[in-house]
């Protein structure tokens, strides 16, 4: 009698995630495509929540508690949200004071065609491991890698697969960043241990990232644009920006700010006054031919702030780059994050997630099967919750005592934690990360997906460390 309600129990908590699943499918398949995001995926999201909820309710839980965990859920991802908004502003100041187009000009001098792609590993990878924030590090030069990548020709969908693989590398590294912190409090070890810990994983899976990209990279480099057509752009954006070195002052003083903890709230926005502030110094002539009426220059500086801005040009590549839609572009990517706090906060108040997460911990006999249990865990919850903390923290409570009992040391779990909460995160298009990732480097979730090799290998390398027996930790060892 109790396995056949735990089954019913199980059924019940799987079904609000199978209606998700389903309808998405449907809906981005069969009806909107790539215009999936601008809204139709969100209705479906409330729809799901709602289908969580009444179940939830039809169970026992309170109408209140619902509505409780949605509003924690929000509460939690305010900042994120904040974050992203002021990211709409800082690309837009960024495009009108110079500094992207500045950030294009030099890198097509300075960086080899055939080797960008795994050279954009490594740039977002140092800057990454700096500043500890995958986030700041798309916002800056995530920004012009994809400017300049696809400047030369290469498909979009591969650069921000390059920039998203480096930085997260760095994020999953860094002791700055906060998952990285997060992974050993959850399982009950130290900063510096969970850090050389992973370093067993991390490191192969980046060699194999930078090889794929590297022959990527090969196979591109006929496609690429040669001298004269790189001479050509380089001749437009000087046509449109005066470009000068001295630009790169705020792109640098924001990683720096970030780098040395300062919250990116403040170094974001410091960034986008830094913007104004290099626009009103050298691109005073394209703000009054931008502009209209009376006051044209400050116009076009609120503008480029909250709303569309579109530099024409006669090459059709720069004429994609040269445009923004600021603060209100990132509004559609808010509703989308909005919409899958409620999911996930209905899914928690029912007391599906737990129970979904309850039947992972049940399947784990071995050690191997215990590690795959928690990356499966892990991935369910980026996709359930669409939060990478809760994708750290609910199974990192949950199995912390398992791998205790096991003979396991802590290690074994914050590495697996961070194999896969952390990394996966930024594959789903509703969670927090795909949604942020997906809206700033303006690629769908859906086309980088399968070309952000270092996510998509680390916890498969995880899974081979676990199943040949490979840097497994013992408590007694």
């Amino acid at each position: 009698m109790e396995k056949t309600n735990k089954t019913a129990q199980l059924l019940l908590a799987l079904t609000p995630l199978v209606v998700l699943m389903l309808l998405l499918w449907f809906n981005v398949g069969y009806v909107f495509g790539d215009d999936a995001l601008s809204g139709s995926n969100q209705v479906i999201l409330m729809l799901s929540a709602f289908v969580a909820a009444a179940i939830g309710i039809a169970n026992g839980t309170k109408v209140e508690a619902v509505f409780e965990k949605i509003k924690n859920n929000v509460h939690d991802t305010t900042q994120a949200i904040f974050i992203l908004i002021l990211i709409g502003g800082l690309a837009g100041t960024w495009l009108i004071g110079g500094i992207v187009p500045a950030m294009i000009y030099y890198g097509l001098d300075l960086i080899n065609v055939q080797f960008f792609l795994p050279t954009a590993v490594i740039i977002s990878a140092l800057v990454s491991l700096s500043t500890g924030s995958s986030w700041s590090t798309t916002a800056t030069v995530g920004i012009a890698l994809m400017g300049i990548g696809q400047t030369i020709g290469l498909n979009p969908a591969i650069v921000a697969g390059a920039v998203i693989s480096g930085a997260y590398f760095g994020d999953k590294l860094s002791p700055l960043s906060d998952t990285t912190n997060l992974a050993p409090a959850m399982a009950g070890t130290d900063l510096f241990t969970h850090i050389r810990y992973m370093l067993y994983t991390t490191i192969p899976s980046l060699i194999i990232s930078l090889i794929l990209f590297t022959i990527l990279g090969w196979s591109a480099g006929d496609a690429a644009m040669n001298d004269a057509e790189i001479a050509t752009v380089q001749s437009l954006l000087k046509e449109s920006f005066t470009i000068t070195p001295w630009l790169f002052v705020v792109p640098v003083g924001v990683i720096v700010l970030i780098a040395r903890k300062i919250d990116a709230l403040v170094a974001i926005s410091i960034g986008i006054f830094g913007g104004l502030v290099m626009a009103l110094l050298f691109q005073g002539s394209l703000l009054e031919s931008l502009g209209s009426g009376q006051f044209p220059m400050y116009e076009v500086a609120m503008r480029s702030v909250y709303g569309s801005i579109a530099i024409s040009s006669d090459h059709p590549i720069l004429s994609d780059l040269l445009s923004t839609s600021g603060m209100s572009g990132m509004l559609g990517t808010v509703w989308l994050i909005l919409s899958a706090m409620a999911f996930g906060g209905a899914m928690e108040a029912a007391g599906f997630l737990a129970t979904i997460t309850s039947a992972i911990v049940s399947l784990a006999r071995g050690t191997a099967s215990l590690i795959t249990s928690t990356l499966v865990a892990c991935g369910v919850l980026n996709i359930t919750a669409s939060d990478q903390y809760l994708a750290i923290v609910v199974p990192g409570r949950m199995f912390k005592d398992v791998y205790r009992e096991r003979g396991l040391a802590p290690e074994n779990l914050s590495r697996t934690l961070e194999d896969s909460g952390t990394v996966t995160s930024v594959l789903v298009p509703w969670n927090t990360c795909g949604a942020y990732q997906s809206s700033v480097l303006g690629v769908a979730t859906g086309e980088y997906f399968m070309y952000a090799f270092f996510n998509l290998i680390s916890p498969l390398m995880t899974l081979v460390y676990a199943w040949v027996g490979i840097r497994i930790k013992r408590l007694n060892d």
